[in-house]
Parts: structure tokens; sequence; C-alpha cells
């Protein structure tokens, strides 16, 4: 007799989609998902006490980044999105095959790194891709092995950028003092492949720089951020699986956290999601 009493009040709860990044950056992902999705709710949580992830070793991005998870559960999350691509690259599989199993199977956890993997050769005809990314995903070396499985015949040449983080966070992206580390990357990477045609900016970080960089590309090279690519993955993977989307909650609410300072995080914040961000604090 209780039963469908308690199935009611599951329905009224809840269950937003949550995403996630060490910092600001994947409010830039957010920002195209909430654009192609809109009548759902969002948690977006910033582990801004910890960042930056991508000097970490494995071992803590993988911890951190469970902890966090396991945070989204605890707000009624059935779907996570890992809108970090350090996370993505040192976390995801452990979480998806280890963890989720014992945390609770009917649960998903997502990445950003694959949705750009399956399309980016799409877009190259001389079939030579760059990626410009965080030492942490250049060493992990996710990008050339999850392309490789879609496109075999592509050949990725990767580009470590350690200050276009710093700059980004510091409000220096759109600074002269940008011109040199962006033009300094661009040149490297290029060096390495001298057909490259199709650039991936491989951080959530990077579409800031974006008008910055496109100054110092040479002219017919596609440029690629990662929020439109994973906004239309995510819309077809909804539509693929209705028992992950007939779990979510509509209602357009969107919660901004982070585990630092709310204040400054919502100042901040707003630049990356392009309208005013008021957010809060919370503990792990």
């Amino acid at each position: 007799m209780n039963h469908p009493k308690a199935i009611q009040v599951n329905l009224r709860a809840k269950t937003p989609i949550g995403i996630f990044d060490s910092g600001y950056g994947g409010l830039t992902v957010m920002k195209e998902i909430v654009k192609a999705l809109p009548g759902f709710d969002y948690i977006y949580l910033g582990d801004n006490a910890r960042a930056p992830y991508g000097t970490r070793s494995f071992e803590t991005v993988y911890r951190y980044t469970l902890e966090c998870v396991e945070w989204f559960f605890e707000q009624g999350c059935p779907l996570v999105i890992l809108a970090c691509n350090t996370a993505s690259a040192k976390a995801l599989r452990s979480i998806q095959q280890n963890d989720l199993p014992l945390m609770d199977p009917g649960n998903r956890v997502l990445g950003v790194i694959r949705p750009t993997a399956e399309v980016i050769g799409n877009y190259s005809k001389t079939r030579q891709v760059g990626i410009m990314a965080t030492n942490g995903t250049v060493a992990s070396q996710s990008y050339p092995i999850e392309i490789k499985k879609f496109f075999p015949d592509l050949d990725v040449y990767q580009e470590a950028c350690p200050m276009w983080v710093p700059l980004v966070e510091n409000n220096e992206y759109d600074k002269p003092g940008a011109d040199y580390f962006i033009n300094q990357h661009i040149f490297q990477l290029l060096e390495k492949g001298s057909k490259i045609d199709t650039i991936l900016l491989a951080c959530t970080h990077y579409p800031l720089l974006i008008n910055k960089i496109r100054q110092y590309l040479p002219l017919g090279i596609e440029l690629l951020s990662q929020g439109e690519i994973v906004a239309r993955s995510l819309v077809d993977y909804l539509e693929r699986h209705p028992e992950i989307t007939g779990r979510l909650s509509l209602g357009g609410h969107k919660r901004f956290c982070t585990t630092d300072d709310a204040a400054g995080f919502g100042q901040s914040a707003s630049i990356f999601f392009g309208e005013a961000v008021i957010a809060e604090k919370v503990n792990l």
C-alpha cells in the first residue's frame, strides 16, 4: 500500500544533472549544456579549494574526483558529467568500472574526452590534429588512445600549456601578458605536425583564450572547444537512455557550489558562465 506513495515522493524530489570541475572551467561546458537542455535541473560543483588538478598525480585526482562524485550522489544526482579533462583522463575509467557498481549501479558518470574523440576526425582533411591541454591530460595519453579507437588514420599531436589555466584564473586571459604564452605553444604544436588543420582546446578553461588563440593561429585551421560537442553528445545520450532521462527532474533550476570561498567563486564564475552566478560553499 505504501509503494505508490514512495514513487510519488521520488518524482517530486529534485534529481538534477551534476556537472563537476576542479574549478571554473566546467562552467563553459555547463553553459552549452543548459542552452541545449534548458528544462532540466542542474548542480555545478567546483573543487576550487584543491584546484588545480592538472599537476596532481593520478591517485590524488582519482581520490578527489571520487569524493566529489559521492557528494553529487548525496544531492540526488543520477547523472554526473565530469566537465574536467584532467578528471576525465585520470579518474573516470576507475570510477565507472570499480566504484560505480558498488556505489549505485543505476547512476551514471560521464566525461568529456570520449564525446570529443568520437567526432574530431570529422573536421580534419589532412588527417593531422592537435590537442592543447594541461600537463596531466597530455601525460595521460587519453586523447590519442580514445581518438585512435574512432579514427585510426589520424595523427594526433599534443602540446601541454601549463600557463594557460593560471592566465585565465588570474583574469589575464585577454591581457597583453597572455600573448607570449599563447604564441609559444601554438608555434610548438605546429612544429610537431606541419599539416595540422584541426586543433582541440582540451581544457575547459581555454575557450576564454579563444580570441587570443585565433590571433596567432594560421588561416585555415579549425579550432574546436568542447562545450558544444559535449552538449550535443549529452542530448543524444539522453535520447538513447530513457531510463536515465526519466529519473531527472525538470524545473530549470541551477545551483552553483564550490569547496572554497563562495563570494570569490561567484565573481569569477560569472565570467565563465556568461551570466550572474550566486554560489554556496559546501564541505565534502
